[in-house]
């Protein structure tokens, strides 16, 4: 099949890649030169695992191509993925200008090639609740009465670190539709998948829509929950580690999403769950339980400033090593990631930070600029440090060398916001360890 993919960004770049890795012929349309030549030139602007090889080898079998051309794009796919930026607005809503921008542009291109054919235009962002019927609306306002389309929510499920994995084997698959003939394109396009085992779920598109936003949220929720379970644990005296594990083997609840921390970031669930708030606000219905995590998360981010506070009494002048900048393992991306939180809180208090990322480090650096000071390793960040952070889970943290730390570091003091490490070991090994909902050791 002939596929256009609208936006390079991270959704789109998996998107198209994956399915070319299927053996479509694949044309993904982006509006910045610089960022189209160099994915011509085969340079992948984001940090997915897998993704190069992948990339690599559909570029080579002239699968995957790319332009800054909408209107060679429309000419070419029989499929149309819209994956546009939805940016969180000032009030909270997915900010849809980029998505009904491209609609738009494409009623003017049916309006200028009425006899190009019968299309499907799928809406892949993550958009609220009728998103869709705006799409559609924008297309026919500017199609001088071209109505051969037919628009389908197809919501992406794609974990960073994993969205290769996710993709090409998905738990599921979910398209909101209402046209037998945009179903059956759909279908086709899907089957590769749906013949390995995994299943397909037509809908509604509101349905569709609803899917994604209150998948995140739950997701979402649950990581607040188990948050507030570790403050409580550490007020009785439990160790949310036994806890976590209990409740984690009762299969109505299942043990993923159940590791607390520092909050939950990136591009997906902060954004999402404050637009289904905002949607429930149109609505007139009190989200009462959303309103909640979002307060739980936003408090968790800076709970380890606190910790540190209470530990140093005054954090001026001391020097704090950082270990993990991206909100999650495996990524570049730190938006809304909690290591930056922390970061600027401590250093709008007097502190010093030197931070090490393995592929988080250049965006930070593009955000913060020299605030901070970046090493070339975990182990350079400690060196003279009054103690070490853990914002970020990455493998290589897991087992470190203990001697050389307290060999490079002022004091012995870890706060550990993912709890990467085993509370007795810290003890054994001579540090100060705080870790969320879990004892502190040598204190």
């Amino acid at each position: 099949m002939k596929i256009t993919v609208v936006g390079t960004g991270y959704v789109g770049l998996v998107t198209g890649t994956c399915l070319a890795e299927t053996g479509n012929d694949v044309l993904c349309i982006d509006i910045d030169k610089a960022k189209v030549e160099k994915l011509k030139n085969k340079v992948i602007p984001i940090f997915e695992p897998g993704l190069d090889v992948l990339f690599a080898r559909n570029i080579k079998e002239n699968r995957l191509n790319f332009s800054t051309s909408l209107e060679e794009g429309f000419k070419h796919g029989e499929i149309l993925f819209l994956a546009l930026p939805t940016p969180q607005d000032e009030d909270g809503s997915a900010d849809l200008k980029y998505i009904l921008g491209v609609a738009g542009n494409i009623g003017d291109l049916y309006s200028k090639f009425p006899d190009e054919g019968y299309k499907v235009v799928v809406d892949k962002s993550t958009v609220p609740v009728g998103t869709s019927e705006k799409v559609k609306a924008e297309i026919l306002s500017r199609s001088n009465g071209v109505t051969s389309f037919d628009v389908v929510s197809n919501p992406e499920f794609l974990r960073e670190g994993y969205a290769v994995e996710d993709f090409m084997k998905p738990e599921r698959v979910v398209v909101g539709v209402s046209s037998d003939k945009a179903r059956k394109l759909m279908h086709e396009l899907y089957q590769p998948f749906v013949m390995q085992g995994n299943p397909i779920y037509m809908m509604d598109e509101r349905s569709a829509e609803m899917t994604k936003y209150a998948a995140n949220a739950f997701l979402a929720l649950k990581i607040s929950f188990m948050n507030e379970i570790a403050n409580l644990c550490e007020k009785v005296g439990a160790n949310v580690d036994n806890v976590r594990i209990g409740i984690g083997s009762d299969s109505r609840i299942g043990k993923r999403f159940l590791f607390p921390g520092i909050g939950y970031g990136g591009s997906c669930f902060p954004k999402d769950v404050s637009a289904l708030n905002k949607t429930a606000e149109e609505y007139n219905y009190d989200f009462r339980i959303l309103k909640s995590v979002m307060s739980v998360n936003k408090i968790q981010k800076t709970v380890i400033v606190q910790r540190i506070k209470d530990h140093f009494g005054s954090v001026s002048g001391k020097t704090f090593a950082v270990w993990g900048l991206a909100f999650k393992p495996n990524t570049d991306d730190i938006r809304d990631a909690p290591a930056l939180e922390i970061i600027q809180a401590l250093l709008a208090e007097g502190a010093k930070i030197q931070a090490y990322d393995p592929e988080g480090m250049p965006n930070v650096k593009a955000r913060l600029g020299e605030k901070i000071t970046y090493t070339e390793s975990n182990y350079g960040a400690l060196q003279d440090a009054d103690a070490l952070i853990v914002a970020t889970e990455w493998n290589e943290f897991r087992r470190p060398d203990y001697t050389v730390m307290k060999r490079l570091m002022k004091t012995p003091v870890i706060f550990d916001g993912r709890n990467v490490y085993d509370v007795q070991q810290m003890m054994d090994n001579g540090f100060t360890y705080y870790s969320i909902g879990r004892p502190v050791s040598g204190k």
